[in-house]
């Protein structure tokens, strides 16, 4: 009889020598237990023989050993140095944990006021949360914890430079009106950083102001003199693009002792693209608003030609170019004397103007002038500015906003000027000349 039996490995069969009951015992089941016996003792010693290598190889194995663990003493690095004078208010100031973490960091000036700091997550460093001040004395006391336990503490003690001078600065418009946080300007906006002293080191000051923009447009600033510097984007914004301006002076030499007095940062949004183009050829203001036609208005601009006042040449002309909107007014006292004209001269005048649009410094405007429609659409008769409709001359005045671009075409006299709010006029090869970083 053939029977098996579970062994650790397999199941294992073997053949009673003796048959039970009356089941005869051929020729052809004493082969197959025959085979089937042999195969039993086969798989029973290759079972043993694996199992004595796998406790051979356990026992001469050796576990990987473990890197024994070092323990060192905190190290701590303190900056400034001890004792150290005209340090400068941002930057200069931190802690470092060279081996171990830090535990405790205070920085106080001489009459005992902290200053906040903040620490990295795995406290290995420590810098001031604030800008520390000028002419100020400060301690700095730093507790650090080793990987031995030990704790060691370091003590610096230093001095903040005290400037010579110091400069603001203010970021306005062209206008010279301040930037508005959260207000709407046009695609045409130009940024002006207009600081109160010349900047000597102008690289330096270009270095702490930046333009953020979502979506990301290029631009650069260019310097207009000593004392401001104009911003802009290669082409036009994008209509919706939001603007953020940080001019983070506070703390920065900038030149022949002079250092900044405090950061100016401001936040606006560019509203729809308004572009007006008006055309001496059809003596035409056209309005686009993203890109399509709103309003065609007859208008008369300037009559050209030229007067001599006590040698000073006044031009007549509406100069070719590309504006912006500057600001506006209603009504605006138009006197040629502020530009050099005598209000008593053949030419001069004094009159108040309703609906008013200023585009340029020296007093281009878009306004009503009731007195001239007969020429508007056919003939150029004024002293240089646009002349309109009462309509018409109220309706863009409700319609502009500051930095919409106004584009004159076709008429005499010099091209804009940069000075006369022609930012727009200049090539962006030539602009990128005016910066300390990019010409």
């Amino acid at each position: 009889m053939l029977a098996c039996i579970p062994s650790r490995h397999l199941l294992c069969c073997y053949v009673d020598a003796v048959p039970t009951g009356d089941v005869p015992l051929t020729p052809q089941r004493r082969r197959r237990a025959a085979v089937l016996t042999v195969i039993a003792v086969v798989a029973a010693l290759t079972s043993t023989t694996a199992d004595a290598r796998l406790r051979d190889r356990t026992e001469h194995t050796a576990a990987p050993a473990e890197p024994a663990a070092t323990t060192e003493p905190p190290r701590l690095a303190v900056f400034p140095p001890a004792d150290a004078r005209d340090v400068v208010p941002t930057g200069a100031t931190w802690v470092e944990a060279h081996s171990g973490t830090l535990v405790d960091v205070r920085l106080v000036n001489e009459e005992g006021r902290a200053v906040a700091g903040a620490m990295t997550p795995d406290a290995t460093a420590w810098r001031p949360a604030e800008p520390l001040g000028y002419g100020r004395t400060y301690t700095l006391t730093a507790t650090g914890r080793g990987t031995d336990a030990t704790t060691a503490t370091r003590t610096t003690r230093f001095s903040t430079v005290v400037p010579e001078k110091q400069t603001g600065v203010t970021l306005t418009t062209t206008s010279g009106a301040e930037l508005r946080d959260g207000a709407t300007y046009g695609v045409g906006t130009v940024i002006v950083a207009r600081f109160d002293s010349p900047i000597v080191d102008r690289a330096a000051a270009e270095r702490r102001m930046q333009v953020t923009t979502t979506p990301p447009v290029v631009g650069a600033w260019s310097w207009v003199n000593d004392q401001k510097a104009h911003w802009r984007p290669r082409d036009y914004f994008p209509p919706n693009t939001t603007v953020r301006v940080a001019a983070g002076i506070y703390g920065a030499e900038l030149g022949d002792g002079i250092y900044g007095q405090e950061d100016r940062s401001v936040g606006f949004t560019i509203g729809p693209s308004h572009v007006t183009i008006a055309d001496d050829v059809t003596k035409q203001v056209s309005v686009y608003v993203d890109g399509r036609l709103v309003r065609s208005m007859p208008t008369s601009m300037g009559r050209g030609g030229t007067e001599t006042v006590g040698g000073k040449t006044i031009a007549f002309w509406t100069q070719p170019g590309v504006y912006t909107v500057m600001d506006k007014a209603n009504p605006v006292m138009m006197d040629s004397s502020t530009y050099g004209l005598p209000v008593n001269s053949a030419s001069g005048y004094r009159i108040s103007v309703p609906y008013a649009t200023r585009i340029s410094p020296d007093g281009i405007y878009l306004h009503e002038r009731e007195a001239t429609v007969w020429a508007q659409g056919n003939t150029n008769v004024s002293a240089g500015c646009l002349n309109l409709s009462a309509e018409d001359a109220r309706w863009f005045y409700e319609f502009s906003q500051p930095g919409d671009v106004v584009e004159i075409r076709n008429t005499g006299g010099k091209p804009l000027e940069q000075w006369q709010n022609g930012d727009w006029s200049v090539p962006w090869r030539e602009w990128l000349q005016g910066s300390t970083l990019r010409g």
